[in-house]
């Protein structure tokens, strides 16, 4: 005991983080001399300042069982028999992890002394032994009747004013921290006069901001924040002080993705990993795979003597169906666990929304219809002009052609959920990368599909064409228009510039199987591919597409039909700029 006390005595004060300046020869007035804009040293108001600048320590609860203070960097316990360095906040979490193993053992903690411990007013006292520890924490009571209010915080810097007997202005602090707000209070004497320069905003727990403009607004706001939020202050780390509507609240807000399912010591996380759990009000939980496939339980909460009870009851997934105590809720991951060797860890995904999926097997039957014709595909933000009208054939085999009308390629398909969990097509064509990805569906419409990946701008757009649109007159009498030729350009524009003159002498002759040859003097010196659809969005479009390699290929685009004759077909396409390019093929 006179060791403790002979420690507390040569407590050094931690050096102020203020800037002061005081004025010796000059005292300025302060609002007249109105006594209700200073506040006195022993002022209720004062009193509930020092509270909330106090140094917190209930976070290492689990520790040192005390609120009151806090144990300082590095230091090391042995817990169960395991020798633990805690670094940091986070390094707790393994004592609790330790402690947490087995439900039925008697969990024994020892601090390898000599600590450096940091009361509620930042004074630091080194303590030798368990017995001098003990003897600080009774001033810690368990249940949160500690001193601090945990509920509200300071906004800093702040300004504080200080006053001479003649209550006249006698020198100006700038209080940068808790520390230095604390600090400055407790070295006030009875009779001391200070004052605020307001405004002062204050952060409350939930992270909304007050801002008060007198001492009277100041004291109101943190005496109506003392109770307004749970500090966590007891010594029963395990229960982590949340509610059974807490719980269902938490349940019910996003889905939650399975990270970790350990049953009866047997680690089973990587059937389950990334699964996805969704909560609803009425009682139901759906699990769902990567692959769409989903099956539905029940789940419910309840209130024990332990904590708070999750049960779930799934009939054909039996790792689940158990009755779990709740250990953890925090930063979006909830822990389960049950003795014996079962724990489950989900991790929050408020950025999936499950009212946005497509029906799969509807997807799968749109898919099946007909052909799909590549309208657009970007990779990273560029456009692969190559693969513009070339068409998709899915087969019910799960294999997957992409053909020009004379070469093809096969690969496959599949329909699943991707690592966002959104219903993606999954399509793998080794000799065509530029389509091989896993493709989320944005738009579904009877004759158009969009598929986008935001985060890397991924995009494809294609185009259902059912018969080869022999169904659509308007469609059938363009294209035996344009196979009429052979076609001269007449006039090729990118926004104001005139290039027709590169195309003087060719002719342009559209064939059957999308095949188009462009020759000079009857001498072919480039083939592509063409087509004619049309867009339930843009209407009906003129399709060419020349390798990127071809002289030709700047005519490479989904054109928009403006006009067409026996003679005359005129094309027009509208940039992202906003300007026009135009294309008009005449009979020569």
């Amino acid at each position: 005991m006179k060791n403790l006390i002979s420690n507390i005595l040569r407590v050094a004060l931690v050096a102020l983080v203020l800037g002061f300046s005081s004025c010796q020869e000059e005292y300025e007035e302060i609002g007249g001399g109105d006594e209700q804009q200073t506040i006195a040293a022993n002022s209720s108001t004062a009193v509930l300042i020092e509270k909330t600048s106090s140094n917190d320590g209930s976070y290492d609860n689990i520790i040192d069982g005390a609120s009151c203070l806090a144990i300082q960097f590095p230091y090391t316990v042995n817990v169960n028999g395991v020798e633990v360095t805690i670094d940091s906040e986070s390094d707790l979490e393994v004592v609790e992890e330790i402690f947490d193993e087995l439900d039925d053992d008697d969990d024994i903690l020892d601090i390898i002394f000599p600590i450096t411990i940091t009361l509620s007013d930042f004074s630091e006292i080194t303590i030798e032994n368990q017995d001098d520890l003990e003897l600080l924490a009774r001033d810690c009571i368990e249940g949160g009747d500690d001193d601090d209010i945990e509920c509200i915080d300071f906004v800093y810097p702040i300004t504080l004013f200080t006053f001479g007997v003649d209550n006249q202005q006698s020198g100006q602090v700038i209080v940068e921290s808790d520390q230095g707000m604390r600090r400055f209070f407790e070295e006030l004497e009875e009779g001391d006069l200070i004052s605020i320069e307001f405004p002062v905003t204050l952060r409350k727990h939930d992270g909304t901001e007050v801002v008060v403009e007198n001492n009277t607004e100041l004291a109101a706001a943190l005496e109506l924040a003392k109770n307004q939020c749970d500090e966590d202050d007891d010594d029963n780390y395990n229960d982590d002080d949340f509610t059974e509507e807490e719980l269902d609240a938490f349940l019910v807000a996003c889905p939650l993705e399975v990270r970790q399912v350990i049953r009866g010591e047997m680690d089973n996380t990587e059937q389950y990993l990334e699964h996805l759990m969704t909560f609803t009000e009425d009682g139901s939980v759906v699990m769902s795979n990567s692959m769409g496939a989903s099956t539905t339980g029940t789940w419910s909460t309840s209130m024990t003597d332990n904590g708070v009870l999750l049960s779930l009851e799934f009939e054909a997934m039996v790792d689940f169906s158990l009755e779990w105590y709740v250990y953890k809720i925090e930063e979006g991951v909830i822990k389960l666990y049950k003795d014996g060797g079962n724990r489950i860890i989900l991790k929050k995904r408020c950025d999936i929304d499950p009212a946005e999926e497509v029906d799969r097997e509807a997807f799968i039957a749109l898919l099946k219809e007909c052909e799909w014709v590549v309208k657009k595909v970007k990779n990273q933000g560029e456009e692969i002009e190559r693969l513009l009208g070339y068409e998709f054939q899915f087969m019910a085999d799960g294999v997957v052609t992409l053909g020009n009308g004379t070469n093809t390629m096969e690969g496959t398909w599949d329909i699943g959920l991707n690592s966002q969990f959104q219903l993606s097509l999954m399509i793998s064509i080794g000799d065509e990368p530029g389509v091989s990805f896993e493709w989320p569906i944005k738009e579904m419409f009877e004759n158009r599909l969009k598929f986008r990946i935001e985060e890397t701008d991924h995009e494809m757009v294609l185009l259902k064409v059912c018969d080869d649109s022999a169904g659509d007159g308007d469609v059938t009498e363009i294209r035996n228009i344009a196979m009429g030729g052979p076609w001269n350009v007449a006039l090729y524009q990118e926004g104001e510039m005139d290039m027709t003159a590169s195309y003087a002498g060719m002719d342009f002759n559209f064939s059957t199987m999308y095949q188009v040859e462009v020759s000079v003097n009857a001498d072919p010196i480039a083939n592509g591919i063409w087509r004619v659809l049309r867009d339930s969005e843009e209407g009906l479009k003129f399709y060419i597409n020349f390798d990127t390699g071809d002289d030709l290929a700047e005519l490479t685009e989904d054109w928009k039909v403006v006009s067409i004759t026996s003679t005359r077909i005129e094309l027009k396409d509208e940039n992202d700029d906003g300007s026009v390019d135009t294309l008009v093929f005449e009979k020569p």
